[in-house]
């Protein structure tokens, strides 16, 4: 097996200011980064909260649960956790967090004129097993309109953040539909270059789905090099 480490494809991750996508002209930088150098504390802990997961922290249909079912589409997310080489990354800690069935967030910010679901937080959290495989119990988020210009509507989707040991190894990306029509429409999506943005596209499983329950959806993450994941800037 290679144990060199492949570096990042830049070339298939977004760029920091993409025109289209109109929040990115005002927090991109536009200047060369300053490297500093990285101290003991930066490259080895605090490990963010590994020992505090329960298992019900992956299941969404109940963690937010008061009085009832959370509304909309059951669906499991699961996955793997590769490396460039496509070895597993264990004790890796995932959180994810999207918007409802009616494509609103439990959020003060969130005025979006949809329902807000009590029995739904829209929020959890799991580590990667020694194969470096995670799942989720989920709602299929919804669509919903954001202010990048006219008529825009984000397609369904779920952010996923990764932390690593240290400070300096948390990565942001977002996990899409396949078939969505408003993918083909949507700044973020189509910020990352052509030639990549299929990775942010989970995969229909039958094989995962559970029978007269929820459909299945398989995506997984590559960290860095051959087939990187692209990750939010």
């Amino acid at each position: 097996m290679n144990d060199t480490v492949n570096p990042r494809d830049w070339a298939g991750q977004p760029a920091y200011i993409v025109p289209e996508y109109k929040s990115t002209p005002l927090r991109g930088p536009t200047k060369p980064l300053i490297p500093l150098p990285q101290t003991l504390s930066e490259v080895t802990g605090p490990v963010y909260g590994h020992e505090a997961v329960t298992g019900n922290d992956a299941d969404l249909t109940r963690n937010g649960r008061r009085n009832g079912e959370p509304l909309g589409e059951r669906i499991i997310v699961a996955g793997r956790v590769l490396d460039e080489d496509g070895r597993p990354l264990p004790n890796t800690l995932l959180e994810i967090w999207q918007a409802n069935a009616g494509g609103r967030y439990i959020h003060a910010t969130d005025q979006h004129d949809a329902p807000i679901d009590p029995n739904f937080f829209g929020g959890g959290r799991c580590v990667t097993d020694a194969e470096g495989r995670y799942q989720f119990m989920t709602i299929k988020p919804g669509a919903y309109p954001w202010p990048n210009h006219h008529n825009a509507w984000r397609p369904n989707h779920i952010h996923f953040s990764l932390f690593g040991p240290s400070f300096l190894t948390r990565l942001v990306t977002q996990m899409y539909f396949p078939g969505d029509p408003l993918l083909d429409l949507d700044p973020i999506f189509l910020a990352t270059p052509a030639e990549t943005r299929d990775l942010l596209v989970s995969k229909f499983s039958l094989d995962l789905t559970q029978p007269n329950y929820a459909l299945g959806y398989r995506f997984d993450i590559v960290l860095r090099g051959r087939s990187a994941t692209p990750m939010e800037a």
